[in-house]
């Protein structure tokens, strides 16, 4: 196969890759024998995380799980908060699957996060059965740009995600993260019903916060017909954007209309934004601050109503 061009065909970007080339994810290449993954087995970081850091607050809360990411990702955000590990192929620290797995025990499981995971995906095929057959849990945090045949291959694989849609535009995803909408969408009706599912957007001033695209989101969301949480996130400058904070008036503004979308949508990086409130009566019934948790519930229902309240081990 020397000197022909292969397709990788992991992720919707399609990179066409001629012998010794390299992927616009930094991490796969073709090396004369069709395209395969050059980081497998070495870890970009890894650390014992709150679960409620992914951010996944209706999956095990106050629970703590083991978090690792490889290097590599097949966005390029202007804004990205880890980009000193998602834009770059490093040598990183050597780990194999049992490794891996090893580490996972004793807390809630094993989480793919911090970089694009997907790039990632032949150490997840090979380390989450591992987990699995320990009886931990595989959690999985991605921007969702996985090409339809993978996503159907990682599903048997994985607990629970959170999936970033950083935009209800085609026209965001293409100036600001080099993209598309559609491939991320594609991706959360795929995963809709068959894991649990949360959603995170990072609201950027003047870039993504229009309500009237927070409101079309929020009645895509709907329209999955699935119970999930959103996640709005305040935005602070990183990498190549300096465009000042999400201002918190302007946060809250779109949380009142996402609640009117979904049930469980909460503020990140706001004080007092991450209370679980129960859709029916209103109480709060998980109290967060700091990634200190007070689980309220009962059994998993509204110590007030009796409503139950969506989620996986509360």
């Amino acid at each position: 196969m020397e000197g022909k061009t292969a397709s990788c065909l992991l992720c919707p970007q399609h990179c066409q890759l001629r012998s010794g080339q390299v992927g616009r994810c930094h991490v796969r290449g073709n090396r004369g024998n069709g395209v395969e993954s050059l980081n497998y087995g070495e870890a970009a970081s890894w650390h014992l995380d709150p679960i409620e850091k992914k951010p996944l607050f209706h999956f095990h809360p106050g629970s703590w799980v083991f978090s690792v990411g490889g290097f590599g990702c097949n966005l390029n955000c202007t804004f990205c908060q880890n980009y000193e590990i998602s834009q770059s192929q490093q040598r990183g620290l050597r780990v194999t699957p049992d490794e891996l797995a090893e580490q996972a025990r004793g807390s809630l499981g094993l989480c793919f996060t911090y970089s694009e995971p997907t790039t990632w995906f032949e150490m997840i095929r090979d380390t989450a059965p591992l987990v699995h057959k320990d009886g931990g849990k595989v959690v999985f945090v991605s921007n969702g740009t996985i090409a339809p045949r993978y996503v159907e291959e990682l599903i048997p694989l994985i607990d629970a995600v959170n999936i970033d849609i950083k935009a209800f535009n085609e026209g965001f995803y293409q100036k600001f993260c080099g993209g598309k909408l559609s491939w991320v969408l594609d991706t959360v009706e795929r995963l809709a019903g068959r894991v649990h599912l949360e959603i995170t957007t990072l609201v950027i001033p003047e870039a993504n916060d229009d309500p009237k695209e927070f409101r079309e989101l929020g009645r895509w969301l709907r329209r999955l017909n699935t119970p999930l949480a959103w996640h709005l996130s305040r935005y602070f400058s990183a990498y190549k954007l300096n465009t000042p904070p999400t201002a918190p008036r302007k946060l809250m503004e779109l949380w009142e209309i996402a609640k009117e979308e979904i049930d469980y949508v909460y503020m990140g990086n706001i004080a007092g934004g991450e209370n679980t409130i129960c859709p029916q009566c209103g109480k709060k019934v998980i109290l967060r601050e700091n990634y200190r948790i007070r689980n309220l519930l009962h059994n998993g229902n509204c110590p007030s109503c009796g409503q139950e309240i969506f989620g996986v081990g509360l």
